[in-house]
């Protein structure tokens, strides 16, 4: 009888065994959301108290927050090199936004309508390896909606030629300086969305009243891009069957100008009460109510959020999707956004100098949200040092991807399924060869940072942002033993750029520079 039992009790721990072997070997679904130039602190599971996001906080409530997660860089194009290659910008191909003027009038948007070899941004290498080609090589249905910015419609490097099966959105992020553009792109052809055209950056007629509201209409057209690629996506999620799917869902929001749907305008005005107008004095189109109109940018994406899980819930795959939210860089200065009215950067600086643009924690410490039902625990919070580097071996081992041996990034996996086995970086390592050129270091609390290197500036800043996280007090001269081993990272994660446009003179490089885009 009891070896009966005992019997009987391996067949059922052998039983229980290859069921959750099953359950933790099923691939996931994986839906990576990037905002583009959301703070740190303009969500309310981050402290924010004016702007309303319900549904990305349901989200982190529903699963795993995290406070030290940073950004490839402090603007758009290198920060998502660095997300689909896994290198930091020491050693990624794309390390400044290059709008790759040499092509002609590329700032000019009637050109870019009339010649789509105007579009784009300068293009990555032909042998590129992306996040989108290994999961693909996994079995995965990989597709992508919103900014590309990594190059251009008449090169190798689209959406389409770099691993996605699927492409709809902006190619050029300069065309995304209008929210209802002439075109976008579905793979690799035009679509066009029925708007006249209005040049970005166009300001208000010096005859017309800045107060009143009609004032304002012509910045608001037919077709909001946004809901166009939103919707590609919820065709997709709401009927897809079949292999495990990744989308990245790269949304322009809330990045200028401000042009959002007017219900949540209108929501925003009344709370908020009446404002100032903007001229459009710093970049971008003006708006009567720039404060409300930058709030209801992002609760629009907070809306399309829930959307999204109300209808991977309605299909029976939400519970076998990981979701990640996070942003490309800190808030940005220019276009109306008012960053420090509404603490965009949280506890950190907001203003410029400290946000887009630069190194220090308000450019590069971004929210960071991942929400995996019956794996990561829900309401939880993580303090591991991690950046978008980071992403692309955690989706490699969440995928059963052989993780590339040539890349900078550690996954997190670890950290979500708090399986305790979670290794460290030894350091994190920035350099950006715009807005002065600078580089950065992270390591434990210690933050060491360069500003001004193409002015030939090669003096080091150190922070302890365990008790200064705005980077007020430079305490280099106070820890000789820090500040050394900072100087010898410096030195040691850069390597030259392939791009003279990217190559920083001081720092031994043969070329310097490229100017502020």
């Amino acid at each position: 009888m009891e070896i009966k039992s005992l019997f009987f009790l391996l067949i059922v721990s052998v039983f229980i065994s290859a069921c959750n072997e099953t359950e933790i070997d099923q691939k996931p679904n994986i839906i990576y959301i990037l905002a583009d130039d959301l703070g740190y602190g303009e969500l309310g599971c981050y402290g924010q108290d004016k702007i309303e996001t319900p549904n990305i906080d349901k989200l982190a409530a529903g699963g795993m927050l995290f406070t030290n997660h940073y950004s490839g860089a402090p603007v758009c194009a290198p920060s998502r090199c660095v997300l689909l290659t896994g290198l930091h910008t020491g050693h990624a191909i794309i390390r400044s936004n290059d709008e790759w003027a040499d092509r002609g009038d590329v700032w000019s948007y009637d050109a870019m309508i009339e010649d789509s070899t105007l579009e784009g941004q300068r293009p990555m290498p032909d042998n590129t390896l992306t996040i989108a080609q290994l999961l693909k090589s996994a079995g995965y249905k990989t597709a992508m909606t919103g900014k590309w910015g990594l190059g251009a419609p008449q090169t190798n490097s689209t959406p389409t030629n770099m691993g996605f099966d699927f492409f709809c959105g902006y190619n050029c992020q300069r065309i995304a300086h209008t929210y209802y553009p002439v075109h976008l792109y579905k793979n690799n052809t035009r679509i066009y969305l029925g708007n006249d055209t209005v040049a970005p950056h166009e300001k208000l007629d010096v005859q017309s009243d800045p107060y009143a509201a009609e004032s304002y209409e012509r910045y608001n057209l037919q077709s909001y891009a946004p809901d166009r690629s939103f919707d590609e996506m919820m065709d997709f999620i709401a009927s897809y069957e079949g292999e495990p799917f990744f989308w990245y869902w790269a949304t322009p929001i809330p990045h200028m100008p401000l042009q959002a749907p007017q219900k949540w305008v209108n929501y925003y005005q009344n709370k908020f009460g009446d404002e100032e107008p903007y001229m459009g004095d710093k970049g971008y189109y003006p708006h009567r109510y720039p404060k409300a109109a930058y709030a209801a940018m992002i609760s629009y994406l907070d809306e399309k959020v829930g959307e999204l899980v109300q209808t991977l819930k309605e299909n029976g795959t939400y519970d076998n999707t990981l979701i990640i939210f996070t942003s490309d860089n800190g808030p940005t200065y220019n276009g109306g956004t008012e960053s420090e009215w509404f603490n965009s950067a949280g506890p950190f600086r907001s203003a410029y100098g400290y946000g887009k643009g630069f190194l220090h924690e308000g450019g590069i410490r971004v929210p960071m949200i991942a929400s995996w039902p019956k794996k990561i625990k829900a309401g939880s919070q993580s303090d591991h040092i991690s950046a978008f580097w980071d992403v692309l071996p955690t989706l490699c081992d969440i995928s059963g991807t052989q993780i590339p041996a040539d890349i900078d990034g550690i996954s997190f996996l670890p950290t979500l399924l708090n399986n305790g086995d979670q290794k460290e970086h030894d350091y994190l390592y920035w350099e950006f060869p715009s807005y002065g050129g600078q580089q950065a270091v992270r390591m434990g609390p210690w933050k060491a940072l360069r500003k001004n290197i193409l002015k030939g500036n090669l003096d080091i800043e150190l922070y302890n942002l365990d008790d200064d996280p705005q980077e007020k007090s430079n305490v280099a001269k106070h820890f000789p033993e820090v500040f050394n081993q900072m100087s010898k990272i410096l030195r040691e994660a850069h390597s030259e750029a392939d791009n003279s446009k990217f190559r920083m003179k001081a720092l031994g490089d043969s070329m310097g520079g490229v100017n502020n885009n």
